[in-house]
């Protein structure tokens, strides 16, 4: 089918643009931009809306196998239609761990057969996720795997993430990290502060992401592998991060959208769907993720999503299961960001399609001639208060129930053909 989209606003991460246009696509991919209609064009008219690259959320958990009462692919794919997200890569940290070729296979075909939408895996870097051997990186990468991880199972040996990463080098496989001492942060359930002492709550010290971040920048150095930070969230980071990337080693980092916009007081009295891991930061740890994202040295935002049924938040707050849901969402909080003035809708989608999708070498995320049709059409100014009951997602613990946010996806298109449209919803 070909569609000719009139009267949009356009969205362009990698230009940096956001003017007004038309778009043509046919075959499923981008296939002029400002040209003639075609004769045998379904035009839709994008009202003066938005029309942008869908998004690319990085860092998703899926409750299959393992947990499927929390989230599976038919809803993960429903919620991220919904949210204007087009692909969404997996963390492996299911039960048990994707750490073998036939366990990613699994996953492949469950999503290619339930999920609306793309979807890509990423494996664990040892077995079991227990930082003990190195998991079979070369099979994995023959089977699809983007990327390898052990999510929040932080490698306690050294010697064992060295002989990982080198490993990883040499098959140019890319590591992402989870930079949060594993000592300091052990039974943590806020950051530490006049806050935690308020509430009695055990806290974690920020030092415990620099000191984990400064680690693995010194194994990366030594070894020379490909290195993604999943989450930056204080400012002491930063200038390790900075210094990073100046002495050229390949590394990149990313941060949720719920560390850009919320901050420890959020939590209030106890309300353990604004527990996260990494904790909620303070107000100037968030202001210093913003700036880092407007300026390029933060590459990637995500939602982080991980469901949690009502019996693992319905808990006292440091029994409670860390973790909020955000495919649905990841947009309409990411226009607070748009509508405080921090950051324009170009260096949104950078950060939110185009960075992702070139650090896993996808080829979607962009808005030019011959990128996959993979869109969203939004209103970035339409209001409304989020009721989670009416969220997609299995699992309805996120932190903005109840909150009023700005920006409704109008419609969705993978390579071109509609998986979400408001008006049928």
């Amino acid at each position: 089918m070909t569609l000719h989209f009139t009267n949009a606003r356009l969205i362009d991460p990698e230009a940096g643009t956001d003017q007004h246009g038309c778009l043509t696509v046919a075959q499923g991919r981008i296939v002029a931009i400002d040209g003639p209609q075609p004769g045998d064009a379904t035009v839709v008219d994008a009202g003066g809306k938005c029309l942008a690259p869908g998004l690319v959320d990085w860092g998703v958990h899926v409750g299959e196998p393992g947990a499927r009462h929390k989230e599976s692919y038919r809803s993960a794919g429903l919620a991220a239609a919904a949210g204007g997200v087009t692909t969404f890569v997996t963390r492996p940290d299911t039960t048990p761990p994707t750490d073998t070729p036939e366990a990613l296979d699994f996953l492949r075909r469950r999503a290619g057969s339930e999920a609306r939408v793309n979807t890509h895996h990423m494996a664990t870097l040892t077995r079991g996720r227990d930082g003990r051997e190195m998991a079979e990186i070369g099979f994995l990468l023959d089977a699809g795997a983007v990327a390898f991880t052990d999510g929040e199972k932080v490698t306690r040996d050294t010697k064992v993430l060295a002989r990982c990463l080198t490993y990883a080098r040499s098959l140019g496989a890319l590591v992402v990290g989870h930079p949060q001492d594993p000592g300091l942060s052990a039974g943590a359930a806020v950051t530490s502060g006049k806050f935690a002492s308020l509430r009695g709550l055990p806290g974690v010290s920020p030092m415990a992401e620099r000191m984990a971040f400064d680690r693995d920048m010194a194994l990366i150095e030594m070894t020379g592998a490909r290195y993604h930070a999943d989450q930056i969230t204080c400012a002491r980071t930063l200038p390790a991060l900075e210094r990073a990337k100046k002495n050229g080693l390949d590394v990149t980092a990313g941060v949720s959208i719920h560390h850009l916009t919320l901050n420890e007081f959020d939590v209030g009295d106890y309300r353990t769907f604004f527990k996260l891991t990494p904790p909620l930061r303070a107000e100037d740890d968030r202001l210093a993720m913003v700036e880092a994202v407007a300026s390029g040295l933060i590459d990637v935002i995500g939602s982080m999503h991980t469901p949690q049924d009502e019996e693992s938040k319905r808990l006292p707050y440091e029994e409670a299961a860390p973790g909020a849901v955000g495919l649905e969402t990841l947009l309409p909080a990411a226009m607070r960001l748009y509508h405080a003035g921090h950051l324009t809708l170009p260096q949104l989608w950078r950060a939110m399609a185009l960075n992702p999708a070139k650090r896993l070498g996808l080829d979607c995320g962009r808005l030019s001639v011959g990128a996959p049709a993979d869109l969203v059409l939004f209103d970035p100014d339409a209001p409304f208060v989020l009721d989670r009951f009416t969220l997609r997602s299995k699992s309805k613990n996120s932190p903005f129930d109840g909150a009023r946010l700005q920006g409704k996806v109008l419609s969705t298109y993978v390579a071109g053909t509609p998986v979400y449209s408001r008006e049928t919803a």
